[in-house]
């Protein structure tokens, strides 16, 4: 079956993703930059989760650009991501109200790390449902990135067990090391189509 309508479905959860987590953004009633201080760890994961979303739609759309057909594991691989993003709302609002607490952040690092695992387990999914030398298969390679991400996730949340502000610290570092959109798509269609030039 054709990709369109998954495309079109995961770009719309994940601009309700977004709209949920800005509408959590309270503000302020006094009209003085003083307002804003005690909203600096709200603002703050508002930011980081923002990003994170970000990287998720940025790198999902890339994926797709390598798919040709999408089958029902497929579909199901996709909904199972879009779960565990659907949950970034909650936990950025519950990390920004209570400060950056154990609970919250440990809880924070749970999802960031699900989330992980839900799109290595839907680009395995793609890989398997297409040839093996096929442009994903070839683009993603042995996945090291994704795999040192979830390790350090879990870490994260380890280390937010003892101190919040250092697993939060993890998260932002994981964050930074995924800014740099995944380049290895687009590198395989450039060679490709290179390859076919000449």
């Amino acid at each position: 079956m054709g990709k369109t309508r998954l495309e079109a479905f995961s770009d719309g959860v994940i601009a309700i993703i977004i709209t949920i987590m800005v509408l959590e953004l309270k503000v302020p009633h006094e009209a003085d930059f003083r307002a804003l201080l005690p909203l600096w760890p709200v603002l703050m994961s508002y930011v980081l989760s923002f990003i994170y979303v970000g990287i998720y739609w940025n790198n999902h759309h890339h994926m797709m650009q390598a798919v040709e057909e999408i089958s029902g594991g497929i579909l199901w691989a996709n909904l199972h991501l879009l779960f565990w993003l659907s949950l970034i709302p909650f936990v950025t609002a519950w990390t920004g109200e209570n400060h950056f607490e154990t609970a919250p952040t440990v809880v924070y690092g749970v999802v960031l790390s699900m989330c992980a695992v839900a799109y290595s387990l839907l680009v395995r999914r793609l890989v398997k449902h297409h040839d093996k030398n096929s442009t994903l298969a070839e683009a993603i390679g042995d996945d090291r990135k994704g795999k040192i991400s979830i390790a350090l996730y879990v870490v994260g949340a380890a280390v937010s067990c003892f101190t919040a502000w250092l697993g939060f610290l993890v998260y932002v570092g994981v964050a930074i090391m995924w800014l740099i959109p995944d380049r290895r798509i687009e590198k395989k269609f450039t060679e490709e189509s290179r390859q076919e030039k000449g």
